[in-house]
Order: structure tokens, then C-alpha cells, then sequence
């Protein structure tokens, strides 16, 4: 049997601006002063909302809470 990946995404998993604020203090926290991670960080926030715009936009209803 062989197995399956799939390649992890976080903006899967920010559903709400809530969430997003939390995970932005935790790798703040986590960053140490590493600008580049808050930048990723930054990144995965701005590919989750652009997830959720895209999600609403196809189905004419809001998908996530935001």
C-alpha cells in the first residue's frame, strides 16, 4: 500500500479573523525577531483571506465567519 500526501497549508485552517489575529501572535512570539517568518506568517493570512473571498465570490453565499 502506498501511501498518500498531501502538502500542509495553515490557510486551510484560518477561518476567522479571530483565528488569524491568534495565529499572527503565535509566531510572533515564536519569531524570535526573524522578520522572514512573520513575513510567511503574513503571507499564509493573506492566502487564507483570499480563500475565503474566492469561496464567497463562487458560491454567492459567505462560506467562513469573516
Amino acid at each position: 500500500m502506498i501511501e498518500q500526501f498531501t502538502r500542509w497549508d495553515s490557510a486551510d485552517y484560518l477561518k476567522s479573523e479571530e483565528e488569524m489575529a491568534e495565529y499572527l501572535d503565535v509566531c510572533t512570539e515564536t519569531a524570535g525577531g526573524d522578520s522572514g517568518f512573520i513575513a510567511k506568517a503574513l503571507g499564509v493570512i493573506a492566502r487564507a483571506r483570499s480563500k475565503d473571498r474566492f469561496l464567497n465570490d463562487a458560491s454567492g453565499f459567505p462560506v467562513r465567519g469573516l
